[in-house]
C-alpha cells in the first residue's frame, strides 16, 4: 500500500475516532472538523513525498492539534489556557485503545437536549463515523441542501451553548439512549445495503456499528432496548455469507440457503432479544429483533410463520411508524398470500416521502408482479433500477424484469 493509499485508508476507518478525540478536548466539533481536515490533506501532500510515519493516527492527530491552536489564535476564540493547554503540551501521542471510548462520549454529546431532535443521529453519523451530508441526506429521505443546514446549526449549538463534552449523569443516559442506538442502527443499515464481497470499508462500518451496540449494552446492561439493538444487528449480520452467491449475485432473504447463516450468532441473538424481553419494556428495536427472529425459524423448522411477522409490524408501527416498517408490513402481508392487500398498503404512504425510496418501488413492482400488472410492475423495477447503487442489486431487479409475460 502506497503513502497516498495508507492516508486515505487512515480518513476512512480512523476518522471518527480521531473527530472524536480532537472535539471532546477542543469542544467544538466544527473547528475540530476543520484541522482534521487539514490534516489529513497534509497527509496527502507531505507522506508520498516524506513517508508514512510509524504511528499514522498520531501524526493526524498532532497536525490537527496544531491547526486548532492557529485556527484559535487567528480568530482569537476562547484564550482559556484551559481550553487549549492540551494542544500545546507535548503529551505522549494518544493510543488507538483510547478512542472507542471518547468516540462513545461524543454519541452522548450530540444526543444533548438542547440539540434538535431532528439532527442528532445526522450529526452522529458525520463527527463519530464520518458520513457525508449527502449520504446522510439518502438515509433519512431529505434533500442534502437541508440536512447540511441542521448539521451546521447542531455544531453552532454545541459550540454556542458550551454543552459538556463528558459522558452524562447516569441518570440523563437513558433520555438519550434514543438517539444514540438510532445512530448505531443508521451506520450498520447504511453500511450493510452497501457491503459487496471486496468492499473493506462498508465491512468495517459495519464492525464498527457492532462493537458500538456491544459497547452501549456494557454501559447499560439494563435497558431493553440497546439488546433489542444488538440482537437485531446480529440476526442481520449472521446472514451476511448467504446474501452473495461466490460470483458476487444478490440473494434476497426469501431465496437465501439457512445453511449458511452463522447459527452461533444468531443464538447470540436470540440470547439477547430474551434478555430484553424479560425487563418487559417493549420497544422499538426488540420488535424489529423480533421480526427478525421469526425470519430465522426458516433455519430451524425450513418455514416462516407470516402471520406472526405481520403481527409483529403492525406492533412495530404503532410503536415507530417509518417508511421502513410500512414497507415491512405490506411485504410480509404480500408473503402471507395477500398481494392486493399489500398494494393497498403501499399505496396508502405518502408518495412524496418515497419518491427517491428504492425500496419502495422494488417492492411496488414485486407486488404489482404478483397481480399480474406486468406493464405497471415493469416501470416500479426500472425506477428501482435508476435508484440502486449496488451492481448486483441492480442486476437481480434487471433480471426480474426479462421474466414477464405480456400482458393479456
Amino acid at each position: 500500500m502506497d503513502a497516498r493509499q495508507v492516508a486515505e485508508t487512515a480518513a476512512r476507518v480512523s476518522y471518527g475516532r480521531l473527530l472524536a478525540y480532537l472535539s471532546a478536548r477542543s469542544r467544538d466539533v466544527a473547528a475540530a472538523e476543520d484541522a482534521l481536515g487539514d490534516a489529513l490533506r497534509a497527509a496527502l501532500e507531505s507522506w508520498p513525498r516524506d513517508g508514512v510515519p510509524e504511528k499514522p493516527e498520531g501524526w493526524l492527530i498532532t497536525t490537527a492539534r496544531r491547526k486548532l491552536i492557529d485556527n484559535n489564535r487567528r480568530k482569537q476564540a476562547r484564550s482559556s489556557a484551559m481550553e487549549t493547554l492540551w494542544l500545546i503540551t507535548d503529551e505522549i501521542e494518544p493510543d488507538a485503545d483510547l478512542f472507542p471510548d471518547e468516540r462513545l462520549k461524543l454519541l452522548f454529546v450530540c444526543s444533548h437536549p438542547a440539540i434538535d431532535p431532528m439532527a442528532r443521529t445526522p450529526l452522529m453519523l458525520q463527527t463519530v463515523l464520518g458520513f457525508d451530508a449527502g449520504r446522510i441526506a439518502s438515509a433519512f429521505l431529505v434533500a442534502p441542501a437541508t440536512m447540511g443546514q441542521r448539521l451546521v446549526r447542531a455544531k453552532a449549538k454545541i459550540r454556542d451553548a458550551n454543552i459538556a463534552f463528558e459522558v452524562p449523569e447516569k441518570s440523563e443516559l437513558s433520555g438519550r439512549l434514543e438517539a444514540v442506538l438510532e445512530a448505531i442502527y443508521a451506520v450498520y443499515g447504511t453500511a450493510w445495503e452497501h457491503v459487496a464481497p471486496v468492499d473493506s470499508h462498508n465491512s468495517q462500518l459495519v464492525d464498527e456499528a457492532l462493537w458500538l451496540a456491544h459497547l452501549v449494552v456494557e454501559l447499560l446492561p439494563d435497558e431493553p432496548e440497546a439488546k433489542g439493538l444488538l440482537a437485531l444487528l446480529l440476526h442481520c449480520e449472521a446472514r451476511r455469507a448467504a446474501r452473495r452467491l461466490e460470483d458476487g449475485s444478490f440473494v434476497p432473504l426469501s431465496e437465501q440457503n439457512p445453511d449458511k447463516w452463522s447459527r452461533p450468532m444468531m443464538i447470540e441473538a436470540e440470547q439477547m432479544l430474551a434478555a430484553a424481553v424479560a425487563l418487559k419494556r417493549m420497544g422499538r428495536f426488540q420488535l424489529e429483533a423480533a421480526i427478525q427472529s421469526a425470519h430465522a425459524e426458516r433455519m430451524r423448522g425450513g418455514c416462516v410463520d407470516w402471520s406472526a411477522i405481520v403481527q409483529l409490524y403492525k406492533g412495530l408501527i404503532a410503536v415507530a411508524p417509518s417508511i421502513g416498517a410500512l414497507l415491512g408490513r405490506a411485504a410480509a402481508v404480500a408473503a402471507f398470500g395477500a398481494p392486493q392487500d399489500a398494494l393497498v398498503l403501499i399505496e396508502e404512504i405518502p408518495a412524496t416521502s418515497v419518491e427517491a425510496h428504492q425500496p419502495y418501488w422494488a417492492l411496488r413492482g414485486h407486488v404489482l408482479q404478483r397481480l399480474g400488472k406486468t406493464r405497471e410492475a415493469k416501470a416500479a423495477y426500472e425506477r428501482a433500477i435508476g435508484l440502486t447503487e449496488d451492481a448486483a442489486v441492480r442486476d437481480f431487479l434487471i433480471r426480474r424484469t426479462l421474466c414477464f409475460e405480456p400482458d393479456p
